[in-house]
């Protein structure tokens, strides 16, 4: 969903006095990267420098590249993409025969920029082969509590709101999130294979009170009510993971084995924030593949624009383990845990622009 526009601070961030307010939370975000690298060497993971430069950034309908030009040594030029995660990379070393890997890195999506979003940020993901992503889950509520004790707080804050991540996290399903904070009864709107009716989930945005905008495709109106009533209500007091979400909004998760409307993907929240989004892996290249068609096809509908698939991903898919993965937005929690109120404060140097 879009922002108002983001307005940076009145001083430039190198002058001096602005450095001097930022600084306190940068050598935190050190302590704080320094704790996360040190949890997972004694988890044996090993750390990798996935490249930013791609034939494709990733095929989700709302994630939006940065385009390059790479020109060869016959003067010729190739568009490539600076990722939006590494996903596609890490997942093609799984292939390869690595069992737990994890990479923290820059990683670009254009279109956002706000006090939670910068076009450049930094990414902590790994993944571990052979193991279910509760286990996934558990890793992103330990590594809460770490970055909290790395500077010294006992709760993590924004705006006003605060969240312990010593306290039992809660445990809530999309579906369950919808009938507590929107009223509506997301499995009303699809099939028993997960396909989902537009104009149904419609119909119940109306009866539960809410306005329907003009486009009422359901994954549009899913984003709309996730955002506007579920998410803010997330988090508040104790983190909160949102989990099995709806098959249609989980492109690389693979299906719950008890229900084939859900999938194994999760996502983590603290003071009404998304801080991690996992999943346990899909690993079928046909269904991948069509997944990756079909949301391609949205991003067409709506934004009159697509990105090339991966072929060389969709190849791996047929030699990777079962797996399951994170992506964790580092700077948030840096933000989370240090108090700072806009993620420019904890980037050491943030995009000019």
């Amino acid at each position: 969903m879009s922002s108002a526009p983001f307005s940076p601070p009145a001083s430039p961030w190198w002058t001096p006095q602005v450095h001097a307010d930022r600084r306190p939370l940068l050598l935190g975000r050190n302590k704080i990267d320094a704790a996360l690298r040190s949890y997972l060497a004694a988890n044996d993971f090993i750390m990798v420098d996935p490249p930013g430069l791609q034939r494709s950034p990733g095929n989700e309908t709302h994630l939006h590249a940065f385009a390059t030009t790479a020109i060869g040594n016959d003067g010729l030029g190739e568009t490539l993409y600076l990722h939006t995660s590494p996903e596609f990379t890490m997942k093609k070393l799984l292939a390869a025969g690595e069992r737990r890997i994890a990479s923290l890195g820059h990683v670009w999506r254009n279109r956002e920029r706000s006090a939670l979003h910068h076009p450049e940020f930094t990414m902590l993901e790994w993944y571990r082969a052979g193991e279910d992503y509760g286990v996934i889950i558990d890793d992103c509520l330990n590594m809460l509590k770490l970055a909290a004790e790395a500077v010294g707080s006992k709760m993590l804050r924004y705006k006003g709101r605060e969240c312990d991540p010593f306290a039992e996290a809660e445990r809530l399903s999309v579906v369950q999130a919808f009938e507590r904070y929107a009223g509506i009864d997301l499995f009303a709107t699809m099939d028993a294979a997960g396909n989902t009716d537009g104009e149904a989930l419609a119909s119940a945005m109306l009866a539960a009170g809410l306005d329907v905008p003009e486009d009422r495709s359901w994954s549009y109106l899913f984003s709309r009510v996730l955002v506007e009533k579920v998410e803010p209500n997330l988090g508040l007091g104790r983190v909160t993971v949102l989990d099995r979400y709806p098959s249609a909004e989980a492109a690389l998760a693979r299906r719950a084995a008890d229900d084939m409307r859900v999938s194994e993907r999760f996502e983590l929240y603290a003071c009404g924030v998304e801080l991690a989004n996992g999943f346990g892996e899909l690993t079928d290249p046909q269904e991948q593949r069509r997944r990756f068609a079909a949301e391609m096809d949205e991003k067409q509908r709506i934004y009159g624009e697509r990105y090339p698939l991966d072929e060389d991903f969709l190849k791996a898919l047929d030699l990777m383990p079962e797996a399951s993965g994170v992506a964790l937005g580092f700077d948030r929690v840096v933000m989370l845990a240090t108090g700072a109120p806009r993620i420019d404060m904890v980037l050491w140097a943030p995009v000019v622009g």
